[in-house]
C-alpha cells in the first residue's frame, strides 16, 4: 500500500479528474486502486484500495500532517515528503467520518422521487451491481433496507446496513442521492433505532396493531364493536363512508355501504391512530426529511381498493405525511418466484388502487415481495405511470447463491443440504407452497447442472428463506471467502438481474 499512498501523495492538491488519471493502475504489493473512488478533500485526498481476501481499506493521504482530512484513523502509512497517509478499516467509525466529508454518502429522503427502487442487501456486498443497473435508469435507489427478522437472520445491525451502503456509494461515486429503509417495523422502539442510524425510511408495518380478523366478521359483532367507539368518532365515520360515493378517474367509482364504513373502522381506525403518532415521532427527529410507508400488506386476505380508498383518506384526516402505501394484493406475491394469481382479476384491482393514489396526494403505490414479479411489472408500471415503490429483498440473495452455484459447486451443495435441514423452522418464519420433494439431489447432479435449480420456483424459495442458517452457520466463512473471489461476477449478474426488473416496469432510461 505504500506504493500507493507515495503515488497519491505525489499528485494530490490537483484537480480530482487529473489525480485520478494519474492514479490509474497504480497497483503496489497486491493492492489496487478502485478507479471511480479517488476523491479530493482539501488538500488531500480520500481511496478505496483492495487486495484479494483480505479486503478493502480506506487510503487517505494528506499533503501535510496538519491538513489531514476529517478525523480518520487507522494504520500510518510512511510516505516521503513530509506527507502523511493512512489505512483505515471500513468500521462505523471511519463510516460515520466518510459521511461528514462527503455528505452525499449519507442516506437521504427520497419523497420527491418519482420512482423508487428497494435494493435489499442481505450481505452487505450488493450495492456495487445495484448502482450498475440503477444508473441506468429514472429511478431512485433505497439502497440500505432491512427489517428486524432480517438483522436477527443475518446478525447485522441498522449502523452496519447504512455503513455498508456509504462505502459501496462512495467507492462508486453515485452522487445522485439514495435512501435507507427500516422496513417492517412494528414499534417506536426499532423506529428509533433506525433513525439514530441515519434511515431516513420507516416501513410502518401495522399488521399487529390493525385488527385484520373483522374483516371476516358478520355484521353483528361488527355492530357490537363499532358501538364501543366515542359517539363523535363513530359519527364523523358514518357521515365520511356510509352509503357514500367516491368518483376516481377514468369512469371508475367506489361506494362504501354502512356495514363496509364501520368495517373499516374497526380493523384500521387504532393502526391509523398509531400511524399519526409515528409520523410526529419522525417529525420530530427529522423534520420534513423523511418518509413514511404505510404496510397493510402483512394479512391473509387482500386489501379491498374501498379499504384502501378509506386508509388514504383517513391518514390525510390524521395529517399523515407519508410517502406510499403498501396493499396487500389479490393473488399470492411469494417469495423469489413469479405472481401466483388471476392476472386479469390483478389487473383490475390495480387499476383501481392506482386511481385512489393519485386522487388522495399521488403517493406511492408500494409492491412488496416485488422481486421476480415480471407477469405483474407491465401493469405495475402503466397504471401507476411510474409513482411506485419497488421493495425487492431476498432476489439479490439468490443471484448470489447462483454465482456459487455455478462457480464454487461443492459450496453450493453444502448450502443447499443447511437450507433442506432447516427448512421446516423456516416455514415458521415465511409463507411459501413449495413443494421441495420436487428438487433433484444435488448429490447426484453434475456441477453444470447445479445452476439451473435456480431457475427451478421450488429450489429458489427452498434456499431463499433458508439465508439465515447460512450466513450465521459454519458455512459463513467459505460463502463469503467465495463471494469474494467472485466479487465482479456477482455484480455484472445483480447488474443483469435489475436492468431487466426495472425494464419490464417501463421505467424511461436516463439520456
Amino acid at each position: 500500500m505504500q506504493i500507493i499512498a507515495n503515488a497519491a501523495w505525489a499528485v494530490v492538491g490537483r484537480d480530482e479528474n487529473s489525480v485520478r488519471k494519474s492514479l490509474s493502475g497504480v497497483t503496489g504489493n497486491g493492492w489496487e486502486i478502485v478507479s471511480d473512488s479517488v476523491h479530493r478533500y482539501g488538500d488531500g485526498a480520500v481511496i478505496m484500495v483492495i487486495k484479494g481476501v483480505i479486503g478493502r481499506r480506506l487510503l487517505v493521504v494528506s499533503r501535510s500532517n496538519a491538513s489531514m482530512p476529517g478525523e480518520f484513523k487507522g494504520e500510518n502509512i510512511a510516505i516521503g515528503g513530509g506527507g502523511k497517509a493512512i489505512a483505515c478499516k471500513l468500521d462505523h467509525a471511519t463510516a460515520t467520518i466518510l459521511r461528514r466529508c462527503f455528505p452525499w454518502c449519507a442516506p437521504r429522503s427520497l419523497r420527491n422521487e418519482r420512482t423508487t427502487i428497494g435494493c435489499g442487501d442481505r450481505l452487505g456486498l450488493a450495492t456495487r451491481g445495484h448502482l450498475r443497473a440503477i444508473r441506468r435508469f429514472q429511478v431512485a435507489p433505497v439502497l440500505a433496507q432491512q427489517s428486524m427478522r432480517e438483522l436477527s437472520m443475518t446478525g447485522r445491525t441498522f449502523d452496519g446496513v447504512v455503513d455498508d451502503a456509504t462505502f459501496m456509494v462512495f467507492e462508486a461515486d453515485y452522487r445522485s442521492g439514495y435512501g435507507a429503509d427500516g422496513d417492517h417495523l412494528k414499534n417506536l422502539r426499532d423506529i428509533g433505532t433506525a433513525v439514530d442510524a441515519g434511515m431516513p425510511m420507516i416501513t410502518l408495518d401495522l399488521s399487529e396493531i390493525m385488527n385484520a380478523s373483522a374483516g371476516e366478521w358478520d355484521a353483528t359483532a361488527i355492530d357490537a364493536e363499532f358501538g364501543k367507539l366515542p359517539i363523535e368518532r363513530a359519527e364523523r365515520v358514518l357521515e365520511e363512508y356510509a352509503d357514500r360515493e367516491f368518483v376516481l378517474d377514468d369512469g371508475c367509482s367506489i361506494r362504501l355501504d354502512g356495514l363496509t364504513a364501520r368495517r373499516c373502522e374497526i380493523m384500521y381506525g387504532k393502526a391509523l391512530d398509531f400511524a399519526a403518532e409515528v409520523h410526529e415521532y419522525l417529525e420530530s427527529r427529522r423534520g420534513s426529511e423523511f418518509d413514511l410507508e404505510i404496510s397493510i400488506d402483512e394479512t391473509t386476505f387482500p386489501t379491498l381498493p374501498s379499504h384502501h380508498l378509506f386508509i388514504a383518506r383517513e391518514l390525510r384526516i390524521r395529517k399523515v405525511g407519508f410517502t406510499s402505501i403498501a396493499p396487500r394484493f389479490v393473488g399470492e406475491f411469494q417469495k423469489a418466484v413469479d405472481y401466483i394469481g388471476d392476472l386479469a382479476e390483478f389487473d383490475r384491482q390495480f387499476h383501481l388502487h392506482a386511481l385512489i393514489a393519485r386522487l388522495y396526494g399521488n403517493y406511492k403505490v408500494s409492491v412488496h415481495s416485488g422481486s421476480d414479479k415480471f407477469a405483474v411489472y407491465p401493469t405495475i408500471g402503466r397504471e401507476t405511470e411510474g409513482y411506485l415503490h419497488l421493495k425487492t429483498a431476498g432476489t439479490s440473495w439468490l443471484v448470489a447463491v447462483g454465482v456459487i452455484a455455478r462457480h464454487d459447486p461443492e459450496l453450493y451443495r453444502d448450502m443447499h443440504r443447511c437450507a433442506l435441514d432447516n427448512f421446516q423452522a423456516m416455514l415458521k418464519l415465511y409463507h411459501i407452497t413449495a413443494d421441495i420433494s420436487r428438487i433433484p439431489d444435488v448429490g447426484s447432479l453434475p456441477d453444470d447442472k447445479l445452476p439451473c435449480l435456480m431457475e427451478m420456483p421450488e429450489a429458489r424459495q427452498l434456499l431463499h428463506i433458508a439465508y439465515g442458517p447460512i450466513l450465521t452457520g459454519s458455512l459463513r466463512g467459505r460463502f463469503f471467502a467465495a463471494m469474494a473471489k467472485f466479487e465482479k461476477e456477482y455484480d455484472e449478474a445483480l447488474e443483469n438481474h435489475f436492468v431487466h426488473h426495472v425494464s419490464l416496469l417501463g421505467i424511461s432510461e436516463r439520456n
